[in-house]
């Protein structure tokens, strides 16, 4: 994996978890907080499954193994998570301007939630932090549909155009 792929990815998730945010912000405490059946429940579940999930992997990179995720509870509103999303986003950036080629070529060895040892490259890993955070995305895009609310396009595309 080679810094030029992974900045313009990371560039692009940035771009994308402020947009969903900005959509987010618009809903009611009730809306926020409504069990809609998914797999995260409501979409404050989702959003903070997202960042937590961003938090793990951004401490594995460095690491540290953390043993749970955030508690959904700990936001009660999208301020806080928000916050703590530009907090980390920005610990993320300075991370990845770090990088190299050579970096993201090399093994990151962590213990996930289960206390199960894995090894993976950098640059893999990186990838799977996207990935995973752009299919949460799409899960908030449809919780927000089904509050009636207004969802806002992510696609990769649309963020190359707007470059």
């Amino acid at each position: 994996m080679d810094t030029r792929t992974i900045r313009l990815l990371w560039d692009y998730t940035k771009w994308a978890d402020v947009r969903a945010f900005d959509a987010v912000g618009k809903l009611t405490p009730e809306q926020y907080l409504k069990d809609l059946g998914s797999s995260m429940k409501s979409v404050r579940d989702t959003v903070v499954h997202l960042v937590s999930a961003q938090w793990i992997w951004s401490s594995r990179w460095k690491g540290t193994s953390p043993k749970a995720m955030w508690t959904p509870d700990e936001f009660p509103s999208v301020a806080p998570l928000r916050e703590r999303s530009k907090s980390l986003h920005d610990e993320i950036e300075r991370f990845v301007s770090e990088q190299t080629d050579a970096s993201y070529a090399k093994d990151v060895t962590y213990q996930n939630l289960k206390g199960d040892t894995l090894r993976f490259p950098l640059g893999a890993l990186f990838l799977h932090v996207v990935n995973h955070s752009t299919y949460h995305r799409g899960q908030v895009t449809t919780l927000l549909r089904q509050l009636g609310a207004q969802p806002v396009a992510t696609d990769l595309a649309i963020f190359l155009a707007s470059r």
